[in-house]
């Protein structure tokens, strides 16, 4: 860990656990509870970044790409991508996202939407002004 004052040290302590745990309740309220929660990953992937060839989508989701070939298979399995051929290399494939996926993703992103506005309603308006300015932080970290 990089040379941190004891007081930082505990802040980051504070923010990983916290940030573990609302991600860990969001997970919970996913719409269909077959899915991994990596193959959930990769349609999330796929719905901010567009197609992707399997190694592609391999290197976004950390995952070694015979992995991510079981994970394709799978949702393709479940409709939810389908694999188009490369518009310029004949050797690869694209993997898209389904219109079944489409409605999946949007009825869980509700879901989650709804479960954390009812929990932020409980907060004051300074809490919220708060959350509101740490957002753009938060979503540089998970980029970094």
């Amino acid at each position: 860990m990089p040379d941190l004052s004891e007081e930082d040290r505990a802040a980051v302590r504070s923010v990983r656990a916290s940030v573990m745990r609302l991600s860990r309740r969001l997970r919970n309220q996913r719409i269909d509870t077959a899915l991994s929660t990596t193959e959930s990953s990769v349609l999330g992937t796929l719905a901010r970044c567009g197609p992707a060839t399997p190694g592609e989508l391999a290197r976004k989701e950390h995952v070694q790409p015979p992995s991510m070939t079981r994970i394709i298979a799978n949702l393709e399995a479940k409709s939810l991508v389908r694999r188009e051929p490369h518009p310029e290399d004949r050797r690869q494939v694209v993997v898209t996202k389904t219109e079944e996926a489409d409605t999946m993703l949007e009825a869980s992103r509700r879901k989650r939407d709804e479960w954390l506005a009812v929990r932020v309603e409980q907060l004051t308006d300074e809490e919220w002004e708060l959350l509101v300015r740490a957002a753009p932080v938060l979503e540089r970290l998970a980029d970094l």
